[in-house]
């Protein structure tokens, strides 16, 4: 009998042979592998989502263990189970008429000379099952370099860590999935700390509950680095809330106002659902745009509170009924309650800033403050800066045809409540909807935070590139972050049984295969690997240079 460890890595030294655990069985490449575990091996020290490795005549094939199971050799042991007081019979029964049974899913095959390929076959019958060791983790996701950056450490092998591919990360939208409370937030940081110390992109976050900033307090009441405070001269923190920055004494560069002439009925048609505004109230707005041009909110609001006879005038030119344009103007008047809303216009151009500020390579954070619990703002804000700052990349990206001098950088936008901005019902009109089906066509990337995948729309979440996803336990949630996935079913067994924090699943363009890990902590440790983990490389129109071999041919 061999001696266990909790830890898996205790098992085998590096210099030592691994740790076998059984036998191949059966299987298929669509379905996966059936294992039968050895007498000596324990079913209780197994886990969804482990990594084992099976060493086949010619490859290694790297599988991730996807399901546990008990079997039999004779049916009636069921029904008639031995003698639980006879440690003999028990014995006699372990391991040979009852065993253990793992099902095991091939992700990727190392070939003789250590290259990592795609599956495109299996190991024969009573192919010996292993333990992956640090070596072999190490195989797939190389070290880290100029732009591999290290997010954490698989399951029990915490030796060895994760290094995603941060270039192609920001190649395509990004999904960060999970219930309130498993920790999205302080992975999304990690990645974020990542992408603007490697110079792989720009962020533009909308921090909708101020956490990306200067200063977060955790649930335990530790304050910890926001990424101005890690990268003060790669981040500038604007706010619509100057009081609120000022009470939780956190700095801030900038003030950011919009004028009510800055607003048009595009970015009022996007808060139909949150405003409760029906087609004619938008057709209203788009009427009154056009008649009285930028100043449309200003005037309508003040038309209703002069002389009646007037507003019957242009309610009857509008050819709209009175009942919907006072609702329209109802609507409205929630604007008034915005600070950051001037009726009289805004006294600098917010959207020139902030690109001014992303052309200087400088990763940008609106923090809402106060409002960031009220929706309506938070999706008229992010939809109006949004839409004005990708009309102005699609115009540098064009010029760039020309001068290559000109492209403008790698811009990734991060957005919060996800699905208020790409519900089905309205995703394909939005600006962000958009973005993602363009993918990187003009430099510009979304990374959607959202604990309701469902709630978006298929085609958008079709787009997505890479997801990162803590625990979820709503069934249509899980269906919709495992479309399009390859294994999925495996996967969704793994993905219902993460720990509550603390654990996540990275499956697609940046990984070469769908991997659990233990997030990094996000602390004094971390900031400190800021300073020695590589040197930043400076953004430019291109993708900075890879150190090493490539690693397309590891890409399933």
């Amino acid at each position: 009998m061999v001696m266990k460890s909790d830890n898996l890595v205790d098992w085998f030294p590096r210099d030592e042979h691994p740790r076998r655990i059984g036998t191949v069985v059966g299987g298929s490449l669509s379905k996966g592998l059936e294992v039968k575990l050895d007498a000596d091996q324990s079913i209780e020290e197994l886990a969804v989502g482990r990594y084992v490795v099976v060493h086949g005549q010619y490859k290694r094939f790297f599988c991730m263990l996807t399901d546990i199971m008990l079997d039999s050799t004779n049916p009636t042991i069921k029904s008639d189970p031995p003698d639980l007081d006879n440690p003999f019979m028990l014995a006699v029964y372990a391991g040979t008429t009852a065993y253990g049974k793992i099902h095991i899913t091939p992700m990727l095959v190392i070939d003789e000379n250590e290259n990592v390929r795609p599956v495109k076959t299996i190991p024969a019958h009573f192919t010996s099952v292993e333990v992956a060791t640090v070596d072999d983790v190490n195989a797939v996701f190389g070290d880290e370099d100029e732009t591999h950056f290290n997010v954490g450490s698989p399951l029990e092998l915490e030796e060895t860590q994760v290094n995603l591919d941060l270039r192609r990360l920001v190649e395509r939208s990004i999904g960060m999935f999970g219930k309130s409370g498993t920790g999205k937030s302080f992975l999304t940081r990690v990645l974020m700390a990542g992408l603007i110390h490697r110079g792989m992109a720009v962020n533009l976050i909308f921090d909708m509950h101020n956490d990306y900033g200067w200063e977060i307090t955790t649930e335990s009441g530790i304050k910890v680095k926001g990424l101005k405070q890690l990268f003060p001269s790669k981040v500038s923190i604007l706010t619509l809330d100057a009081e609120s920055s000022t009470r939780r004494k956190a700095p801030y560069d900038r003030a950011i106002e919009i004028g009510y002439n800055e607003i048009e009925a595009a970015d009022l048609a996007m808060l139909k659902n949150t405003l409760d505004l029906s087609d004619p109230m938008i057709d209203a707005a788009y009427w009154f745009e056009k008649e009285f041009r930028e100043n449309w909110i200003a005037e309508l609001l003040d038309l209703f509170e002069r002389d009646t006879d007037e507003v019957e005038e242009v309610v009857g030119r509008s050819g709209m009924t009175f009942g919907t344009i006072r609702a329209l103007v109802s609507r409205l008047r929630r604007f008034e309650r915005y600070g950051f809303l001037r009726k009289d216009g805004a006294t600098e151009d917010s959207v020139k800033y902030i690109f001014h500020l992303i052309e200087q390579r400088k990763s940008v954070v609106l923090e809402f403050g106060r409002y960031g619990n009220d929706i309506p703002a938070y999706i008229l804000v992010a939809n109006y800066l949004t839409r004005r700052l990708h009309h102005m990349y699609v115009d540098m990206v064009e010029k760039s045809l020309g001068d290559a001098a000109l492209t403008p950088p790698q811009l990734l936008i991060t957005i919060e409540e996800a699905h208020k901005f790409l519900d089905p019902l309205i995703a394909r009109q939005t600006i962000f909807g958009i973005i993602a089906r363009e993918m990187r066509k003009y430099n510009v990337t979304l990374l959607i935070v959202d604990q309701r995948p469902s709630a978006i729309d298929e085609e958008v979440m079709s787009q997505v590139g890479t997801r990162v996803t803590a625990l979820l336990d709503n069934e249509r949630d899980i269906n919709a972050v495992l479309m399009g996935i390859s294994g999925a079913s495996g996967l969704r067994e793994v993905l219902a049984r993460l720990e509550t924090k603390q654990q996540a699943i990275i499956m697609g363009h940046a990984v070469p295969m769908p991997v659990v890990i233990k997030p990094r902590t996000y602390d004094a440790e971390f900031y400190a690997s800021l300073d020695t983990n590589g040197t930043s490389v400076t953004i430019t129109g291109k993708p900075a240079r890879k150190l090493g071999a490539d690693r397309t041919d590891r890409r399933l």
